[in-house]
């Protein structure tokens, strides 16, 4: 009898074994969307950042958005350095918005009025991340131009987006 429950044990050990490689490799995480949040240090202060990378993200950025947190905001990330310019229209909340270097600089901040159409444009053309947070947010968190971004942080943001940000124009991973 002891051997049979040893014959059984061992056979069901070996099943056990068998079956260990025969499960095919986990699919890879999807990508993390613009909607999704990322802990950013923005001067050294840590922030809740949506990451706006495409075209039609970044001409939504926060429109309708009525209900931002005290330390959520969003980053826009261009593909080469440029002069800015935004405006407010169909954004309800007032934002200050920090115009940062491609080395993640901050260069300028400047206030975002509610609903206002006229645009506000850095005064640098050498600029790449622009980073939109509530009113008086650098302020209060005595983030001023010298200050600048957690370049790493940004960096796992855009590949948790599927983003490769290693290459200019911050190409979807996997392409030419």
């Amino acid at each position: 009898m002891k051997n049979a429950i040893k014959v059984l044990a061992s056979l069901a050990w070996l099943a056990g074994l068998s079956g260990c490689g025969a499960q095919p490799p986990a699919p890879p995480p999807a990508p993390k969307t613009v909607y999704d949040h990322f802990p950013i240090g923005v001067g050294g202060k840590v922030a809740s950042i949506q990451v706006a990378v495409l075209e039609t993200e970044m001409e939504r950025g926060l429109m309708q958005r009525p209900d931002l947190g005290k330390d959520e905001g969003m980053i826009f990330a261009y593909a080469r350095p440029q002069q800015m310019s935004f405006w407010m229209h169909n954004t309800p909340e007032p934002l200050d918005i920090g115009f940062f270097t491609p080395g993640g600089v901050l260069a300028e901040v400047y206030p975002l009025l509610p609903f206002d159409e006229r645009t506000v444009a850095s005064r640098g053309s050498d600029l790449q991340f622009a980073v939109e947070m509530p009113m008086g947010w650098y302020s209060a968190n005595g983030v001023r131009p010298g200050a600048t971004l957690d370049m790493k942080a940004l960096s796992a943001a855009l590949k948790a987006r599927g983003f490769d940000p290693g290459r200019m124009g911050f190409q979807r991973s996997g392409q030419n």
